[in-house]
């Protein structure tokens, strides 16, 4: 497939399908850095509706919108000062609205980043709550009393570094802040809170949203008796959450987190979306030791969550057969009925092009496999934006960062800089087409001849590999809906059978720099085209090439 924006036909609209969003495909979008029309240097609205051809052109079912609030952006959009408006950076409601609006036409849904564990300090509900300890929102945030020597209430720590508690002057009371000071944590203990939280979904579900992704969805409860969370060995530490250098990995997380009274708030979220026709929601689950878990436990029942995602592929170990397998299995054991949501990249990692790319022999091959397996795994997807073009990781100085975190842990942990540097449109034109400014983060010249304009008609381009995947997704719906087998390879081929209905496709991975030969399943094999994979059917056996993959059909 070689397909080019302009040759894109606009859609009449999205069919009603309340199933929707299992097996699809979700395109992440930074607003920041996607695409500048005011010429300020910082992504916005109007920018996204302004791409949406290139979006469709993708074959992606939805975008998800990372926070355009009203914030003070201490943490760029993820510190909400006002829930129900748009950050004048951004635009205005109206541009939302719009974006919406056009979206629709082009059949892709509009999912939002919803980040209510926390606001910000600006937030008029912390304004008020924070002056006393007795007015009408003075339990709206997790408050407690100092311990007689006026340290901290306990040991919980902030993901960003340093106690997870903030001394406030006026009140002479800690709050707590999992992630920056400037970012308080609400209380779920408190149903106002609920119930005002509720009405922010309910504003946006009006607007004509078809879902959200919840930013931090595990961490929304605390234990109401504060109590101190354990150490935690260090052989079991895990860098996909916190980087190493932060203490916060020295603890087990079951009392700031994790906690069991979320559910019944989850439920409480999913009997609002349901008022709605055809909504879904994504939540993040941010937590090393248990986040299979708990993906299971907040998907199951189908009354919680439609589906959710955690960081098992989003650490630094590079895959292999045995952990795609183990990660896969241990979620299908613990939620038979769930359903999850997988992505190799995000907003918060390092990109996989260089977490995983630095670690092979041949990065393009490598890359264009695993957005093969990516797109054949049971569950949904998330893209995040560039990775369709195979950007990687941009290496930024100390005095271009902008990240809180990476600022905080430099040079040991570079933040969150690195992986989201604007997009790149045109290879040569200023700031690579993104802005007519100054952009908010340099654009590495890495990039450029990665830019959009660069691959459109290069039919063996990383941009129309994916197109040809995504296709391919579609034309088989086992890929995208049907159950999956696991089929006994060797070491270096993960091998899997999709069914849905009446079809069957075998799949087979080469994660290896060698040539692979594995026997076939049992059954008649038909070899699928269309994908872009070289992998063949011999007489007696399947041939993968390194950093390959081979489709066929089964009986």
């Amino acid at each position: 497939m070689n397909l080019a924006v302009s040759d894109l036909p606009v859609q009449a609209g999205i069919a009603s399908d309340p199933d929707w969003w299992r097996g699809a495909v979700i395109y992440q979008i930074y607003p920041r850095s996607y695409q500048d029309t005011s010429g300020d240097g910082i992504g916005d609205l109007a920018g996204i509706c302004q791409r949406l051809p290139y979006i469709a052109s993708l074959g992606v079912d939805a975008i998800w919108v990372s926070p355009f609030f009203t914030s003070p952006m201490k943490d760029f959009g993820y510190d909400v000062a006002d829930y129900t408006n748009v950050d004048p950076m951004f635009g205005a409601l109206h541009d939302f609205d719009l974006l919406v609006a056009e979206a629709h036409k082009f059949g892709i849904r509009v999912m939002i980043d919803l980040v209510i564990s926390h606001t910000s300090d600006q937030h008029p509900w912390f304004i008020e709550s924070r002056t006393s300890r007795d007015n009408p929102k003075s339990d709206w945030f997790v408050w407690a009393e100092a311990k007689p020597d006026g340290t901290p209430p306990n040991n919980w720590l902030s993901i960003f570094g340093g106690s997870g508690w903030a001394w406030d002057p006026s009140r002479q009371q800690y709050y707590q802040h999992n992630f920056l000071t400037s970012q308080p944590d609400l209380n779920f203990h408190n149903p106002q809170v609920q119930d005002a939280l509720l009405d922010v979904a309910r504003f946006w579900l009006e607007r004509g949203v078809n879902g959200f992704r919840l930013d931090t969805i595990n961490f929304y409860f605390c234990d109401d008796q504060l109590r101190n969370n354990p150490a935690l060995a260090p052989e079991l530490r895990n860098a996909s959450i916190a980087p190493t250098v932060n203490p916060y990995n020295h603890q087990e997380h079951i009392y700031d987190k994790n906690r069991p009274e979320n559910l019944e708030f989850l439920r409480r979220f999913r009997a609002l979306m349901d008022e709605f026709p055809d909504i879904a929601a994504v939540g993040e689950v941010g937590d090393a030791q248990y986040g299979l878990q708990i993906v299971a436990d907040y998907t199951s029942g189908g009354d919680k969550m439609h589906m959710c995602y955690a960081f098992d592929f989003l650490a630094p170990d590079l895959l292999s057969p045995a952990r795609v397998r183990t990660v896969l299995s241990d979620f299908m054991a613990a939620a038979p009925e769930g359903w999850a949501c997988w992505a190799f990249s995000n907003h918060d990692v390092i990109r996989h092009g260089t977490r995983w790319g630095n670690l092979v022999s041949d990065r393009d091959r490598y890359l264009r496999m695993l957005a093969g397996l990516l797109l054949s795994l049971r569950g949904s997807v998330c893209l995040y934006q560039g990775e369709e073009l195979g950007l990687t990781e941009a290496e930024l100085a100390f005095e271009d960062l902008q990240d809180p975190y990476g600022i905080q842990f430099w040079p040991d942990f570079k933040g969150r800089d690195g992986c989201r540097t604007p997009m790149v449109w045109a290879e040569n034109s200023d700031h690579a087409g993104f802005t007519e400014g100054q952009p908010w983060l340099p654009i590495p010249s890495e990039h450029r001849h990665m830019a959009v304009d660069a691959q459109e008609h290069v039919n063996a381009s990383m941009l129309n590999h994916y197109r040809r995947l995504l296709a391919f997704r579609k034309q088989h719906p086992a890929l995208a809906k049907g159950e999956l087998e696991f089929i006994d390879c060797n070491d270096a081929v993960l091998g899997f059978i999709r069914r849905h209905g009446n079809e069957a496709v075998f799949c087979g991975f080469n994660l290896s720099d060698q040539e692979q030969f594995i026997d076939p399943p049992e059954g008649a094999l038909t070899p699928l085209a269309g994908h872009g994979f070289s992998g063949m059917l011999k007489s007696d056996c399947i041939e993968i090439p390194p950093y390959d993959a081979f489709f066929a059909r089964l009986g």
